[in-house]
């Protein structure tokens, strides 16, 4: 059983939020619901929930400053935004959960499962302190990004990226130190979440961090040699789009 606090300054998308939790959601105790946002962390700090379900946008206090100012973050957070908001990269970089209002019931419950098994296998949640720095830094240029691995959460430093590989619904990376991580995410949304202006899509099955690329040996589409040794195919259809991205 988590218990959970609910934090929302529009009492209709707070008060719908509940029912779908008390109707859905049986493994989740409300303990504290909360129009203001002040009073929210206040309670968050006194009753030290498992789990915190938080606005982005309210007035006076949003939920990355209220997040700021709480000595307690020791619990799973899940973020609920009325649109796509503008944080959403930096929430999805940080392997947080996030739903968008009017919030689905199948996406609330997976939701609450993903916390409930992160709740059972960590005792910290680094992802939050990951989230605020990521939000801190200059012009959203994001330093770690947190994935979800087999034995929990692995960080990682965006620069020590090399490429990432497609393997049907997985994607793996591979990164500067030779090590190698699988995760159940396709490659399709690491490549919505990496910075354009540092990786590429050169292939269905490839993303490559161009600051690792060696040598471009032409051909049909060519190939690219990577600083470790690795020779990867650039599609036909993607010459000339990297060509131009690595200023050739």
């Amino acid at each position: 059983m988590l218990n959970a606090i609910l934090i929302d300054d529009e009492l209709s998308s707070l008060n719908s939020l509940k029912q779908k939790i008390l109707q859905h959601c049986p493994e989740v105790k409300i303990i504290f619901v909360s129009d203001d946002p002040k009073k929210g962390a206040g309670a968050i700090e006194e009753l030290r929930p498992d789990l915190v379900f938080l606005d982005i946008e309210m007035p006076i206090i949003n939920g990355f400053t209220l997040l700021q100012q709480l000595t307690y973050k020791n619990f799973e957070l899940i973020f609920v935004t009325a649109y796509d908001h503008y944080a959403i990269k930096a929430i999805r970089f940080s392997a947080l959960d996030y739903l968008v209002k009017p919030v689905e019931i199948d996406d609330l419950k997976n939701a609450v499962n993903r916390a409930i098994e992160k709740r059972n296998t960590a005792k910290a949640n680094p992802q939050i302190e990951l989230l605020l720095e990521n939000m801190v830094t200059e012009k959203m240029k994001f330093k770690r990004i947190a994935i979800p691995t087999n034995q929990g959460l692995q960080f990682i430093k965006v620069d020590d990226v090399i490429y990432l590989e497609a393997s049907v619904n997985y994607t793996r990376f591979h990164l500067t130190n030779n090590e190698k991580y699988t995760v159940s995410k396709t490659l399709k949304e690491f490549e919505e979440m990496l910075p354009e202006d540092i990786f590429f899509r050169i292939h269905n099955s490839y993303i490559i961090n161009k600051n690792y690329v060696e040598k471009y040996i032409r051909g049909e589409g060519g190939q690219v040699v990577l600083s470790n040794n690795i020779v990867l195919d650039v599609a036909k259809r993607k010459k000339a789009e990297f060509l131009k991205a690595i200023g050739y």
